[in-house]
């Protein structure tokens, strides 16, 4: 039976799915054990295809956690789509990879009951602000002027 993590976690997949779907997009979902994709974006008039790594969080609102495998996962064509499930309504953040990767802050835990060490990579709100909703900055051709929406580190 599937977590309740990972439940929100494919909620938040289908809505970045049904909201390109609404704006012309051709995507698809990929299998859950995909390393690093969720989603594949194509423009119905252009040649290029786009990813997309879909990150939800349902009750915690000021970041989202990533893993390791996010401190090198980059690309022009990959965007992480960060959403937030509130309940006034569905937040979501299109942030470009090369972003992502330079943000994701990485500290480490102790555990009071067992005296592990965990590590933790997070991806705060206030770096992903200015992306609200900027689905055809990210989505659009390859050959347009892309300049506006350059990331900076």
């Amino acid at each position: 039976m599937a977590s309740k993590g990972q439940l929100t976690g494919m909620a938040g997949v289908y809505y970045a799915a049904a909201e390109l779907s609404k704006m012309g997009f051709i995507v698809t979902p990929t299998a859950r054990n995909a390393q690093g994709i969720d989603l594949l974006i194509a423009n119905h008039n252009g040649p290029r295809v786009y990813s997309a790594q879909v990150k939800t969080n349902a009750k915690t609102f000021g970041f989202w956690l990533l893993s390791e495998k996010n401190t090198s996962l980059q690309s022009k064509t990959l965007f992480y789509i960060f959403i937030n499930l509130r309940k006034t309504g569905v937040e979501y953040y299109v942030v470009p990879s090369k972003l992502v990767v330079s943000k994701i802050l990485v500290s480490k835990s102790k555990s009071k009951k067992t005296g592990k060490e965990s590590t933790w990579y997070s991806f705060y709100m206030e770096h992903a602000q200015k992306y609200r909703d900027k689905w055809i900055e990210a989505f659009r051709n390859p050959e347009s002027d892309r300049a506006s929406y350059r990331c900076a580190s």
